[in-house]
């Protein structure tokens, strides 16, 4: 018996069905190889495909012949009984002299998106993941419309069609049923496409992603030149976002645990997830495929690096999960992310940024599947990423934009961004119903939830705080109870820490606060220092008027804060680790906002330093927060 190799042959044609091949396959007018799985006083039982089963009778069959049970036979259709019962007749063909042709299943697919409960159906699709539970195995399979879980079982705990493989092309027929809500093909059969068909069905399912996963065209919600060059950057990691949502590619999401780290990743991780629930027939999907990560540091550190490695490779061994796409927000622009990046470099872990800190392109670039900041265009700090990332997650569902208006205005309040345009924002919030004092408000509670959560997402009570997705009426109450009490705790602070305040005047002429916040303060508790700092500062701008640095310690960090001072933290950094061999200089930030790291024993010399560094710098009324700084 020989395959069909296209070559002219003088042996005999015999036909072979597929696996998922069905009587209405069958013509009578062609001869197909069968496999005895039976022998009777009155024939034999043959089998030509998983579905297609029948007798030939004795009386058809040579008598001298010795049948017995994986025998191979030759045979054309005899006929199709009303009951169901097929017959067929011998040929009298060797098998091992006929040539082989395959015969494919003729049937009509149907889309993932058209399947109606209680009916049979056939899909086409790329295997996306294939999970092994205590009973069935669950084959999520992805096709021009979606993807839908086909359960197949064996027996329990054991692996149904152990031969198929994540990536595979599949055909699968079987039963649409409704569990818990969502539907899932019970599974009869399932095969490996091959050859022409699964090229064809390759193309086809690649054309569907590719345009499915196109970023919807907004409009910005306000006009802001300075914001245009970073669209087609957002455009970027909009279709990179979607098409690893059509994929079934899980999303880690890490963001700066600060109000503008929050603006960011919330509105994103909710567009994110009606479109998870737009593809995925699971209704929990979003749940598996979505983690959404506060950093407390504002670039990614080997420890969350190692975390998310360590849970990634486990959910690909325990769920069959592809490996994830990471996405930075607000935080992943700079040198110390590299570290961490080249680490999962190692397992092809595409990673995205959306990030506002100064850059290190040089860096980071060959890192990175894409890259939205706008140092990269010339802008600076004042677009925050919480501005650009609802202009994001319009892109990946425009929806949800009545949700979002006001969330850019919080974004700049709790980023103290000082851009023309935060008068556009605050128009756009007063038309939603949000005052000045209210994002204020709201701000003051995000940093006050951030700073109890620590590490934990937060996700109700975030959106909550942030009115996205949420309960209006919760969120007026909540909002009102977070900001009183982050309020108490900061004049806690301040009435602790103000007395040993240090101040002197730099030789540009600016006001330079010092303040020991590891023992002039309260520690463990709200504020932290970075925050405690920042409002210090503040009251020290507002009582001066004049330009103002300020410079929170510790044993081995200092977060720095200037009002009028175009201090270029980056730069300061960058100097300080090249002047001070042994001080362990680490750190960035932005113009105005930043902090750094540095061993222990050499405070001291890296503070004097610092301090002698701001004292050269340049004053700026434009980074004032008494004046409004142009677009540029």
């Amino acid at each position: 018996m020989t395959a069909n190799s296209g070559l002219a042959s003088d042996d005999p044609v015999v036909h072979e069905l597929r696996v998922a091949c069905t009587v209405e396959d069958l013509d009578p007018d062609t001869r197909y190889l069968a496999t005895i799985n039976g022998v009777v006083e009155y024939g034999v039982f043959v089998d030509l495909s998983d579905e297609v089963s029948g007798l030939v009778h004795e009386s058809a069959l040579d008598s001298e012949a010795d049948y017995e049970v994986g025998d191979r036979l030759v045979v054309t259709l005899d006929q199709v009984r009303e009951n169901g019962d097929v017959a067929f007749s011998p040929t009298g063909i060797d098998p091992e002299s006929a040539t082989v042709e395959e015969v494919e299943h003729s049937y009509e697919t149907t889309q993932t998106s058209d399947l109606a409960t209680g009916e049979s159906t056939h899909i086409e699709g790329e295997v996306v993941q294939i999970k092994q539970t205590g009973g069935p195995t669950i084959f999520q399979v992805r096709d021009e419309s979606g993807i839908v879980p086909c359960t197949a079982f064996e027996s329990a705990g054991v692996r149904a069609h152990p031969d198929v493989e994540v990536g595979d092309i599949v055909h699968v027929s079987g039963d649409v049923e409704e569990r818990e809500g969502a539907r899932q093909v019970e599974v009869e059969t399932l095969s490996t496409l091959e050859g022409e068909t699964r090229t064809a069905a390759e193309e086809r399912l690649g054309e569907a992603l590719a345009e499915r996963a196109e970023p919807h065209e907004i409009e910005p919600l306000i006009e802001w030149p300075a914001l245009d060059p970073m669209l087609s950057g957002l455009e970027e990691v909009a279709r990179l976002i979607r098409r690893t949502v059509l994929e079934g590619r899980p999303i880690r999401m890490r963001h700066h645990a600060d109000g503008d780290g929050m603006c960011a990743a919330v509105p994103v991780a909710l567009a994110i997830e009606r479109f998870i629930a737009e593809v995925h027939e699971d209704d929990d999907a979003a749940q598996h495929l979505l983690k959404r990560l506060p950093s407390k540091a504002p670039f990614y550190e080997m420890e969350d690096a190692t975390r998310d490695l360590n849970y990634s490779l486990g959910d690909r061994a325990r769920h069959g999960q592809k490996l994830p796409l990471l996405l930075m927000l607000d935080n992943g622009s700079t040198e110390e992310d590299v570290p961490a990046y080249e680490t999962l470099a190692h397992y092809d872990i595409p990673i995205a940024a959306v990030d506002h800190h100064h850059p290190d392109p040089e860096a980071v670039e060959d890192l990175l599947a894409a890259h939205v900041n706008p140092y990269l265009h010339g802008e600076d700090y004042r677009i925050t990423t919480g501005m650009l990332c609802v202009e994001l997650a319009r892109m990946i569902d425009p929806t949800i934009t009545d949700e979002l208006r006001h969330v850019p205005a919080v974004a700049g309040i709790a980023d103290r961004s000082k851009a023309d345009a935060m008068e556009q924002y605050l128009d756009l919030a007063r038309e939603e119903g949000y005052d000045e004092a209210d994002l204020e408000d709201v701000s003051e509670a995000l940093d006050y939830a951030a700073h109890w959560l620590r590490y934990s997402a937060g996700r109700s009570l975030i959106a909550d705080v942030l009115d996205v997705g949420s309960d209006t009426d919760r969120h007026a109450e909540l909002v009102d109870f977070l900001a009183e009490r982050a309020r108490r705790d900061i004049d806690d602070q301040l009435e602790a820490a103000m007395p040993h305040l240090e101040r002197d005047r730099l030789d540009n002429g600016a006001h330079l606060c010092r303040i020991d916040v590891e023992n002039h303060a309260h520690r463990f508790t709200f504020p932290a220092p970075g925050t405690t700092t920042g409002e210090i500062h503040d009251r020290v701008v507002e009582e001066t008027g004049d330009p103002v640095i300020t410079i929170g310690y510790g044993p081995d960090f200092a977060v720095l804060r200037s009002d009028g001072v175009r201090l270029d933290i980056p730069q300061m950094v960058s100097e300080l680790v090249e002047e001070i061999d042994g001080g362990g200089v680490s750190g960035g930030g932005h113009l105005v906002v930043g902090s750094i790291k540095f061993v222990a024993g050499m405070r001291e010399q890296v503070l004097d330093a610092l301090v002698e560094k701001m004292g050269e710098a340049e004053i700026d009324e434009a980074l004032s927060s008494a004046e409004t700084a142009t677009d540029g």
